[in-house]
């Protein structure tokens, strides 16, 4: 396989979790009676430009289908996170109502929704049909197509040149990074600002967070990376964040190459100087993510195991993606636990994909009370636990795997 942003071969393995569904295909009833597609999922590094990415085996229209399941806005606290930004960035940039706001990623119009309500013209790329309708239903101008340098040349010709825009956790999702990084290049106005938000590769490999890893996810970001990305595509990247979401992100602020409008803040080189200082331009630094997963994944089933010897009921809460990394790779079904609960009508009455535990509404945990709930997006757990402290009350007890199996 060749490195798909500078073409390197690449030798050097990060991670290799077996094979795994689509994490984000979850099953209906009928398809129970079907076997799945599995694909391996192994992660591998380019030692030239040190882009961490996924080994080939999907095609993203696969992935990202008209029943896509995943709606940004059921979750509170990321919906307060993108209210923020949006706050955070007219303040910044100065942005009113003859400025345009693009988001690509926009999803079930969770941000736009707040640029909306400024009066800030805004239009939304989207390729799922179902996040699609969603955000159109809220009025957001919706794009239906996956973006790149054709797209972008398509919505320049249409006079929606941005001043601002906006790809919060996408940069990863596109298997065609050079050409995603172009289109924002094409689409924004001389003086405008792109901003993006991934997981931080420093904190997935400090804190083990390798349930953060599937098909969906071709690449694995550090700002070195990135960096050099933007700069073949005519980006400059000229601030960068550390942001808390998804335990714990960058978000960077770019700009054409040919602006002069920001000057590169001491930020930029900051970072860049941690990620050499850790490591990650070394072979070594990559070696140790293997065993630590299957530390992880061994404590996950010795616990399951123990819990259902004691009597113990355990449920499980968020059919989120990691969560189906985790409990593929560790090999967990409805023997270990019950069903998942999520606030997602789309996903309730599915099943998982791959464990094949069933999905269900809040209301089974009024009717039956767990004495676990195995939190799978560990990132929202304070709002999980805010949600069913009712719960915590009576005695059940919260769980997390990553990164470590950990009982509160």
């Amino acid at each position: 396989m060749k490195c798909r942003h500078c073409a390197a071969d690449l030798a050097l393995p990060m991670i290799d979790l077996g094979t795994a569904p689509p994490s984000n295909a979850y099953l209906t009833a009928e398809a129970l009676r079907h076997p799945e597609r599995r694909f391996p999922l192994r992660v591998l590094v380019c030692e030239r430009c040190w882009l961490v990415q996924t080994e080939d085996f999907t095609d993203a229209h696969e992935l990202f289908d008209a029943d896509y399941a995943y709606f940004s806005g059921v979750s509170t606290s990321w919906l307060a996170h993108a209210e923020r930004y949006v706050a955070e960035m007219v303040d910044r940039f100065g942005l009113h109502a003859e400025s345009r706001v693009v988001e690509v990623a926009a999803n079930d119009g969770y941000l736009l929704q707040w640029v909306k309500a400024r009066g800030i013209p805004c239009t939304g790329v989207e390729p799922t049909a179902s996040t699609a309708a969603a955000a159109r239903a809220k009025g957001i101008d919706i794009v239906q197509d996956f973006f790149g340098r054709r797209l972008a040349e398509a919505m320049a010709g249409r006079g929606l040149r941005a001043d601002l825009m906006t790809a919060n956790n996408v940069l990863a999702h596109v298997p065609d990074i050079n050409d995603f990084a172009a289109g924002f290049a094409t689409l924004l106005k001389p003086g405008g600002v792109a901003t993006f938000e991934f997981p931080h590769l420093l904190q997935l490999i400090a804190h083990a967070q390798f349930d953060t890893i599937y098909h969906e996810h071709f690449s694995y970001l550090s700002l070195t990376a990135v960096r050099a990305v933007f700069e073949r595509a005519g980006l400059q990247v000229f601030d960068v964040q550390e942001i808390p979401t998804h335990g714990g992100s960058l978000r960077v602020f770019a700009q054409r190459a040919d602006a002069t409008t920001h000057a590169v803040a001491p930020a930029v080189d900051r970072m860049l100087l941690r990620e050499t200082d850790a490591g990650m331009r070394t072979t070594a630094y990559y070696r140790g993510l293997q065993p630590r997963a299957e530390r992880i994944r061994d404590d996950l089933l010795a616990f399951l195991r123990q819990a259902k010897a004691e009597g113990r009921t355990v449920i499980a809460y968020g059919a989120a993606a990691k969560g189906n990394t985790l409990l593929n790779f560790a090999g967990v079904d409805a023997d270990l636990v019950r069903c998942v609960v999520d606030l997602n009508p789309a996903k309730q009455g599915k099943f998982m994909p791959g464990s094949r535990i069933p999905i269900v509404g809040r209301d089974v945990l009024d009717r039956h009370r767990p004495d676990y709930l195995l939190v799978l997006p560990w990132n929202i757990l304070p709002e999980v636990r805010q949600q069913n402290a009712v719960m915590y009350r009576q005695g059940t007890r919260f769980v997390t795997a990553i990164p470590e199996v950990r009982t509160c």
